[in-house]
């Protein structure tokens, strides 16, 4: 018996992909071959609810398949609806589920009960992400790193706690530098000043949106331990500084999004107060504290819920109505706060350890701020069907979040580039965020390559070591040279071509533009080499190539929220569209280490006649059929526009 299904095809799922409340889906299924089964049926299930069994009559025949045909109405309530197939034969029952990697398209038959089924988010028709975030490229900065803009290289803050590091010197790594305690209180002097004086650069780069990691007042150099979340941290600067940025940046068309810390405070904070720094009677000091109800205590004052173990951030209580009314509700809380000085969303911080009816409020408030704000969550996985602490997620039903940090997208390119899956899987992998993201929020991912978190996209793609089989002195001693770097290079800008291209906002990690390495935290965290910018990308070969793509995205609202739809995937070669209005791209990648020629039918989109638009070839493509013959290099994207 032959059984098919894809839910990428029109003529199996229509619509295609995530739908609204109340809306219906038309799911079909073929079936051919060892006689007629004596019952088709439908099995589906609203998220957490028991199944529902339909039958699909006999519909008509395609060749030797018999079509079976069901509609199905989907729920008044946001949220998943699963599916899969079982049909009654002569030899038994027999069922066509999700293939194995559930990544929806062509699944898989099995005669069992399956236990990968087909995902249908089912969202709120009024859910509506920022049109402005859409169409910008974002651009991260780890502030101590970025730049000091003092022109004396002074640091601000007058602390006498920290280590004071020279500009370009590594990250310190290890317990022993900083006295026998990890403290992460080694500082380069970078700042808010520095970011304002660097706005002319990032301006004539094509960005037009800044993420900054927390500039809030803590302890630490990455600020992820909170302080006071009402003061920016004196080594960056000062409200007013936070507001010349935001006002500067405006006038250049560049908007500023903040990192969020809405899980965990720092043990050193007026909220905890641990040490006794703060003028403030901290949650550690006292149960009469203001502050006590925002913390988890097991045994008070010593024992107390943190992020991960780590005792130097105690994990906030979200339940605590008053932490909630200062951080979300009040009339100058937090979140609203900060919106009205100036920026123009937040990056939430571990989002999937925040419950759904926190994240809810913060949405609701954030939009009373400014309907047009965007909040983006950090979440690794597909944001869609997250479950985390027992709890599915829903970040994408309309209530929630805008955006989240696109890492599947991250993976994929990276493992088709490096040639660990083949472009059909890569295909899937695309296909599949776009599946079952609703559209809103599918154009409003943030398609990051590196981040904070990771290796720099260099040292990814020069074939480096795993940092989880290697030593952190091994790690800090590593670097790309000779032929490794030149495929590093190669690789890497192949990678940001693709990004630029793809559905989704670009966010280019300060430095990656010009080709700065490093593994992950703290090594991808280096400061900008600002004074040895060829040192680094010797040719400017990155940076050309950076800008060449950038210039290209912002060129034509097709490659931000344009439709995409993959029209070539044969051997090393990618190939995909991007069509808004009246204007149409073809795009063709070679994600292999040899020159291919590529036959590409993109007959149906009437592309006939096609223009290079990439700076290193403006030749011209034309077929009286739309059937092209690409020569395209190794390692290498071409992006085509049709000529009328």
């Amino acid at each position: 018996m032959d059984i098919e299904h894809n839910s990428r095809k029109k003529f199996y799922r229509f619509p295609f992909g995530a739908v609204t409340c109340g809306g219906e889906v038309r799911l079909r299924l073929a079936v051919s071959g060892a006689g007629i089964p004596s019952a088709v049926r439908l099995v589906y299930m609203e998220d957490g609810k028991g199944e529902v069994r339909k039958d699909m009559p006999y519909i008509f025949d395609v060749g030797d398949h018999c079509i079976y045909s069901v509609n199905v109405k989907m729920p008044e309530k946001a949220g998943l609806v699963w599916y899969y197939f079982e049909l009654e034969t002569e030899r038994g029952m027999v069922y066509y589920g999700n293939n194995s990697k559930q990544l929806g398209g062509i699944g898989e038959m099995c005669f069992n009960s399956p236990s990968n089924s087909y995902q249908i988010t089912v969202y709120n028709e009024d859910y509506k992400t920022p049109d402005w975030f859409k169409t910008g490229i974002a651009y991260q900065i780890f502030v101590d790193r970025f730049c000091n803009g003092n022109e004396n290289g002074e640091f601000l803050g007058n602390r006498t706690d920290i280590i004071k590091r020279n500009w370009g010197e590594q990250p310190f790594y290890k317990a022993e530098q900083f006295g026998g305690e990890y403290k992460a209180n080694d500082f380069f002097g970078g700042n808010l000043k520095g970011v304002i004086k660097k706005l002319p650069y990032l301006k004539d780069l094509g960005i037009s949106v800044i993420y900054l990691n927390p500039i809030f007042k803590a302890y630490s150099n990455h600020k992820y331990d909170t302080g006071d979340y009402e003061t920016i941290d004196p080594m960056f600067g000062d409200e007013e500084t936070f507001k010349e940025l935001c006002s500067k940046a405006k006038e250049m068309g560049i908007r500023i999004i903040l990192d969020g810390v809405f899980n965990h405070t720092g043990s050193n904070s007026r909220y905890f107060n641990k040490y006794g720094e703060y003028d403030s009677v901290g949650a550690y000091q006292s149960k009469e504290s203001p502050y006590y109800t925002w913390f988890r205590f097991m045994d008070w004052p010593d024992v107390y819920e943190s992020w991960w173990g780590m005792t130097t951030l105690p994990q906030i209580e979200e339940h605590s109505e008053e932490c909630r009314k200062y951080l979300l509700s009040d009339k100058d809380a937090i979140v609203k706060r900060w919106i009205k000085n100036g920026a123009s969303g937040w990056r939430l911080d571990v989002v999937d350890e925040l419950p759904g009816f926190f994240v809810k409020e913060l949405r609701e408030n954030v939009k009373k701020a400014d309907k047009d704000a965007v909040i983006i969550g950090e979440v690794w996985e597909d944001a869609s069907n997250k479950s985390a602490y027992g709890e599915r997620r829903e970040y994408f039903l309309g209530k929630e979040l805008d955006s989240v940090m696109n890492y599947p997208m991250r993976r994929a390119l990276i493992d088709a580039v490096s040639g660990r899956i083949d472009v059909e899987e890569f295909d899937a992998r695309l296909m599949s965020i776009k599946e079952n993201y609703p559209a809103p929020a599918y154009y409003s991912l943030l398609n990051i390559i590196t981040s904070h978190d990771v290796e720099r996209i260099m040292t990814r793609m020069g074939d480096a070591p795993s940092r989880h089989e290697i030593s952190k002195d091994f790690q800090a001693s590593f670097k790309l040279d000779g032929y490794a770097l030149e495929l590093a290079k190669e690789k890497a800008t192949l990678v940001v071509g693709l990004q630029m291209m793809l559905p989704g906002v670009p966010c280019i990690y300060y430095g990656d533009e010009i080709g700065m390495q490093g593994y992950g935290d703290p090594f991808c965290r280096q400061t900008y080499p600002w004074d040895n910018v060829d040192e680094v990308d010797k040719d400017g070969r990155i940076r050309q190539r950076y800008k060449n793509m950038i210039k290209l995205r912002n060129s034509s609202k097709a490659f931000s929220i344009g439709d995409f739809e993959c029209v070539h995937k044969v051997g090393h070669v990618y190939g995909f569209v991007r069509c808004y209005h009246d204007e149409k791209y073809l795009i063709v990648a070679n994600l292999g280490t040899r020159e291919e020629r590529a036959r590409v039918d993109v007959a149906r989109y009437g592309m006939r006649k096609l223009k290079c638009q990439t700076s290193d070839d403006n030749s011209l493509l034309e077929s009286s059929d739309g059937i092209h013959f690409i020569d395209i290099p190794r390692l290498w994207i071409k992006v085509y526009k049709v000529e009328k």
